[in-house]
């Protein structure tokens, strides 16, 4: 089967915050796109995965950047022993054979390219191959789900109000501390104390957003300094390197960040 290696074969640790698995259930139900929305690191991904596996459905991901071109989603022509032969791209390949297409961090997508996927998002559910003379209909099972971190939004980089209005939106944040505690010494392998602990430094970084920081330590980040506590690195120590040096350069700040840590303790 061609989309074997995209069926992902063992659960994915999810724990549900709200009601996003019943929303997105009911919208893959009537194939309705769907747009993830929250900030970096908050789960919007592993919801995904954890759904394709829910859904056993396979799922072709594709990290958006600035240098993908349209050919780079719907395939293009390349040479091989046999001379000119169409490749098609990972959008394509989830259109023709029913898999979930999910465009992670589209915003980082030019806005050139995000249009190729309009005649999918309707009634149509069409992906024209201009390059190949090819008009492919959708599979039954094709689903498409784009992740948005609004967050960055700006003038020059954000999503055509012609593509948001085209999604069902389900909204990601973190979750209340209690719940990312859990979730954190799952991921981690770390006592309850030591993960409620770390939510809290999260959270003390996370209220100098706008003041600062253009974003706090997400759960990912709060996972990896588990990580760190675990395998034997002292709290300040994990702390400044996955918390504090990746999300600013600033010294006061940082200053200001290893105080918080110092003083939770």
């Amino acid at each position: 089967m061609i989309l074997s290696d995209h069926y992902i074969a063992d659960e994915p640790y999810y724990r549900p915050v709200g009601d996003e698995i019943t929303l997105f259930e009911a919208a893959y139900a009537m194939r309705l796109p769907v747009m993830l929305k929250g900030p970096t690191g908050c789960g919007k991904t592993r919801f995904i995965e954890h759904m394709a596996w829910k859904l056993n459905k396979p799922i072709v991901t594709v990290a958006c950047h600035e240098d993908m071109t349209a050919s780079d989603l719907v395939g293009r022509f390349l040479l091989d022993a046999n001379g000119t032969v169409w490749h098609d791209g990972p959008l394509c390949l989830a259109v023709r054979h029913g898999a979930i297409c999910y465009l992670d961090e589209i915003v980082e997508a030019r806005q050139d390219t995000t249009v190729v996927i309009h005649p999918l998002t309707d009634e149509r559910r069409i992906l024209p191959l201009e390059k190949k003379g090819e008009l492919v209909r959708a599979h039954a099972g094709f689903h498409l789900v784009i992740s948005y971190n609004p967050g960055y939004q700006s003038i020059l980089k954000d999503l055509k109000e012609s593509t948001k209005q085209r999604f069902c939106a389900i909204e990601f944040g973190y979750p209340e501390a209690e719940v990312e505690a859990e979730i954190v010494a799952h991921e981690a392998g770390i006592g309850p104390d030591a993960a409620a602990l770390l939510v809290t430094i999260g959270e003390r970084s996370r209220n100098l957003r706008g003041h600062g920081l253009a974003e706090g330590a997400s759960t990912r980040m709060l996972i990896h300094a588990g990580q760190l506590l675990k395998h034997g690195i002292q709290l300040e120590a994990a702390c400044r390197i996955a918390l504090i040096l990746p999300i600013t350069d600033d010294t006061d700040l940082r200053g200001a960040l290893c105080a918080a840590v110092a003083a939770c303790v």
